[in-house]
């Protein structure tokens, strides 16, 4: 048992050292003097100071995020009707059917959700840029928050609302005041899900943009494919460092609302 136990370990050491080891590397030489990423020269923040005073990338980079918060807090909204659309269907049919829809969008490959709306966007006459990378963002986000309310939704007893409805609560009042309070953490989980996925998206972005409109991952793309830049280093440690920031953030959310529900079912 114990012997299993350390190799499990050694192999999660393992499996995390793959993954950390090429973003460690590239944090490393984000501080290099020299030009290359072989030879450690001197620690300089030149690379950090070069991203700041780059007027374009900064446009980028709020583009970026602009993109990420409106298409997050959309996709969230329109998650949560569809979550409450699927979750009150009666009939198991049309239920599954929406269900192996809404999951079929999560596991079908970036090229093609890229390709489709690009197809779809020169047919109908939107022009690619902001409203196309947003149209697309809102597209692939909500099936996320779809799939990260549910099980809430399937977790709360019904005769929560039922005791809400005996009471005189409107369905407003049920909605707000019963559901939402309680698949709260499914929601902020969906929103942090499709505001991370924004943020990383390049296949379908690199598909839908245009008109002098970028993001940072298109961005990173181009720059990596013209040369070594350590620019590029120091651009992407500060995403990697936002991301944590980001997961740190969404942990103590989930332990804040695990620890009121643990404090209500107390009082209870």
């Amino acid at each position: 048992m114990i012997a299993r136990r350390k190799l499990s370990n050694l192999y999660l050491v393992a499996v995390f050292a793959v993954l950390y080891a090429p973003i460690f590397y590239l944090l490393f030489y984000s501080f290099n003097s020299g030009g290359s990423m072989r030879n450690f020269e001197s620690f300089t923040l030149d690379w950090y100071k070069e991203v700041f005073t780059d007027t374009r990338l900064l446009i980028i980079v709020l583009n970026t995020f602009v993109i990420a918060l409106l298409s997050s807090v959309i996709s969230t909204i329109l998650g949560i009707a569809g979550a409450l659309a699927i979750h009150y269907i009666r009939k198991h049919q049309p239920k599954n059917t929406l269900l192996a829809l809404n999951n079929v969008l999560i596991v079908s490959p970036d090229v093609i959700i890229g390709a489709s709306f690009l197809i779809l966007f020169t047919i109908i006459g939107i022009k690619l840029g902001f409203t196309s990378v947003l149209l697309s963002h809102i597209a692939f986000s909500v099936p996320i928050v779809v799939i990260m309310v549910l099980p809430k939704l399937q977790e709360m007893s019904p005769t929560l609302i039922d005791a809400a409805r005996d009471l005189g609560a409107s369905s407003w009042n049920v909605l707000t005041k019963v559901i939402m309070p309680y698949i709260k953490p499914g929601v902020f989980a969906g929103f942090f899900m499709a505001l991370t996925y924004s943020l990383d998206d390049f296949a379908v972005t690199f598909f839908v943009t245009g008109n002098g409109f970028s993001t940072l991952s298109v961005e990173i793309y181009s720059r990596a494919r013209q040369g070594i830049s350590l620019s590029i280093n120091a651009l992407s440690t500060l995403i990697f460092l936002f991301t944590i920031v980001l997961v740190i953030g969404y942990y103590f959310v989930n332990q804040r609302n695990s620890r009121s529900t643990n404090v209500g079912e107390g009082r209870r």
